[in-house]
């Protein structure tokens, strides 16, 4: 659809023809998403990017293990991959069976994971992690709350928890005093991704977790330095920038945000002008990228019309990874017309490993999995997605 001003929003919908005078047609030659490209001073040879995603194969004590080795080896094909959303800390836990990287142990065990696909030439950059109020206090050996900014519970049915479904509890509202101990637990969290050998880190910023939860008035009604003004509200995040930064570069940092979205119970009136100031804030780093879901197909929330991948790149004058609802079609565009650098994939990396053998050959892709099937925590809906099989030329017959 096209907003007021002329935008044109939903590029992941392949019902249009055309997109600011581009014919789809004209753009499969393009072959922009194959192309190489330099993250400031990390060279990927595509700019596939593996989407991170929650698949919960870790196991209750949230260890990296020979499955997960094998899921990222067979999408090894991607320029960049990011890994699945990974705890910081076990305050940060929300999720059944997701990793941590808050142990020496976990640090060791990611190891196996990362280095046999960074051999490969695919750099691995790990996304850290904190649910904030989307937890449950039975994620926990002390039954501590979830802790957030203001005390303002989840509107929603339910959360999936150690011990069934439960409904979401009001969070704890974290004193002025803790929060720097909330940003040195990312800072232990890269300190141990650094130690395991990961490229880069990415900052979980989006979807309705802990950083976001600062950042969007909807769920922070702090008064003090943290709360109220837009300013204020990013200053979370920008100490987090700078206690990571303290291990990694900022060329091998990232950060995802996702403004439009609506899940967790998202979505705040002043989204907009929150954004514009993230991205401008963010540009006067030199981070690794931004990774922005703009896409349609995730949850909007009901403040219209919601911001594009065109008012993104007009903000920050960085490296710029789109995402969520996109196909090579709407890629390739969005890619020609310079209003991204990079796009992740999730869904369709999930039921094709060999995506970008797929986008190369223009071969179908496998449908999407049944999402009853992405958390069983084996094989199945993981491990067991076949790769493109191409018809072979009938033999000859002799004589």
């Amino acid at each position: 659809m096209a907003g007021e001003d002329g935008v044109v929003y939903g590029l992941s919908s392949r019902n249009n023809s055309k997109v600011s005078g581009y014919a789809y047609d004209d753009l499969r030659t393009a072959r922009t998403l194959l192309s190489p490209y330099s993250f400031r001073d990390l060279e990927v040879r595509n700019r596939v990017v593996m989407a991170p995603m929650t698949r919960s194969r870790a196991g209750t004590e949230r260890m990296p293990n020979k499955l997960m080795t094998e899921h990222y080896l067979q999408r090894a094909d991607a320029g960049l991959i990011v890994t699945e959303a990974v705890n910081i800390s076990e305050q940060a836990i929300g999720w059944l069976n997701t990793p941590g990287i808050y142990t020496d142990a976990q640090a060791e065990a990611w190891k196996q994971v990362l280095e046999p696909v960074q051999a490969l030439g695919t750099p691995m950059f790990i996304q850290l992690w904190h649910m904030g109020r989307a937890s449950h206090p039975s994620f926990r050996k002390d039954r501590s709350m979830p802790v957030a900014p203001s005390a303002v519970a989840i509107n929603s049915s339910h959360r999936h928890t150690p011990e069934g479904t439960q409904p979401y509890p009001v969070p704890r509202a974290l004193e002025t005093s803790e929060i720097s101990g909330v940003v040195q637990q990312y800072k232990r969290a890269a300190e141990r991704a650094k130690s395991a050998g990961f490229v880069g880190i990415e900052l979980h910023a989006a979807n309705g977790y802990l950083i976001d939860q600062f950042l969007q008035s909807r769920t922070n009604h702090r008064t003090d330095q943290y709360g109220g003004s837009i300013e204020n509200r990013y200053r979370f995040l920008d100490e987090i920038l700078d206690a990571v930064g303290a291990v990694y570069p900022e060329e091998r940092i990232g950060v995802h945000i996702s403004p439009n979205g609506n899940y967790a119970d998202m979505g705040s009136v002043d989204f907009r002008e929150t954004f514009l100031h993230v991205c401008k804030r963010l540009s006067e780093r030199k981070l690794a990228y931004l990774h922005v879901l703009d896409g349609l197909t995730f949850g909007f929330h009901e403040f219209l019309p919601p911001m594009s991948i065109q008012e993104i790149r007009a903000a920050y004058e960085g490296p710029l990874i789109a995402n969520c609802g996109y196909t090579k079609e709407t890629a390739e565009a969005i890619l020609l017309m310079k209003y991204a650098d990079l796009v992740s994939f999730g869904r369709p990396y999930l039921a094709n490993p060999d995506l970008v053998d797929r986008f190369k050959n223009d071969w179908p892709l496998s449908p999407s999995i049944s999402a009853l099937n992405w958390y069983k925590g084996e094989e199945q809906g993981y491990l067991d997605q076949p790769r493109y099989k191409a018809a072979q030329p009938s033999a000859q017959k002799v004589g």
